[in-house]
């Protein structure tokens, strides 16, 4: 186990912001190290798109871009290549939520989470260095998948200020589902039900824009796979990376960003205050 000292800066000057701030680089440093030293969760995190990617494109991708609706039936695995690319990273993304929910149940059903209760530590800190550790590596997921779709074909259109423009709803995306992700695991009963449970938000993309249009699909799976909020996280990073119609699909996914990082943010504190060990 990492031991922790909460060091607070000393001072009359020094304000609450300050100290929330130097705690949270502590967590953080202290989330990195577990990174570093329990890779398993990484090479699971990155490991799982990977195969994704090579299934449904090196396999089946031949089949299924000559068969998509608007699709160029010549395009083949190269534009199916091209157009799964921005599911696959949603997905990464995704998967990464399990890793934040199974370190937050951990800490909680070991007594490590009261123990900082106990100590000089801001109590939001102790939740945003699981946040800000998991986000770093769900970036640092999507730019080795990234690597592995550019060895394979994927060939984007993007300019440098589309690339930045992506970069930045990846990094928000990341921050918004890490936040559900420790929501999650302080609301697990057990670190196995912390790390089964995320599995729901990486179904989500295979349920919306990520594989096949969403009109392609029946009616009822139709409506659900066009309002929920991976869909918007698809179309703006495919609109993005490979210059297709936007249209209403940036303002939904910085809405969805804002929704689903104030929903973590307060599920997680309101536990937290209730409860310290499950």
């Amino acid at each position: 186990m990492t031991t922790i000292t909460a060091q607070r800066p000393t001072g009359a000057g020094t304000s609450r912001q300050s100290h929330v701030v130097a705690d949270s680089i502590t967590m953080l440093r202290r989330n990195l190290l577990h990174i570093v030293r329990y890779p398993g969760l990484t090479i699971f995190t990155i490991g799982g798109p990977v195969v994704f990617l090579l299934l449904f494109v090196v396999v089946l991708g031949g089949t299924l871009g000559a068969g998509l609706p608007g699709m160029d039936p010549a395009g083949g695995r190269e534009a199916y290549l091209a157009y799964v690319m921005p599911g696959i990273l949603l997905i990464t993304i995704a998967g990464t939520a399990g890793g934040a929910a199974t370190t937050v149940s951990m800490d909680m059903t070991e007594g490590i989470t009261a123990r900082f209760r106990s100590m000089a530590i801001s109590r939001a800190a102790v939740l945003a260095g699981h946040v800000l550790g998991n986000m770093i590596q769900a970036i640092l997921a999507v730019a080795l998948v990234l690597g592995v779709g550019w060895l394979i074909g994927f060939r984007p259109t993007a300019g440098p200020s589309e690339w930045l423009a992506a970069a930045g709803l990846i990094v928000s995306i990341s921050y918004a589902i890490s936040w559900l992700g420790v929501a999650m695991g302080m609301q697990a009963k057990s670190v196995e039900t912390a790390s089964n449970l995320p599995l729901l938000l990486v179904i989500l993309p295979m349920l919306g824009s990520g594989f096949v249009p969403t009109e392609s699909m029946p009616a009822g799976l139709q409506w659900f796979a066009e309002y929920q909020p991976f869909t918007p996280f698809i179309e703006t990073l495919r609109g993005l990376l490979l210059s297709t119609p936007l249209g209403w699909n940036p303002a939904l996914a910085i809405g969805w960003c804002v929704v689903i990082t104030a929903a973590g943010y307060v599920w997680s504190m309101v536990i937290y205050e209730r409860k310290s060990v499950r």
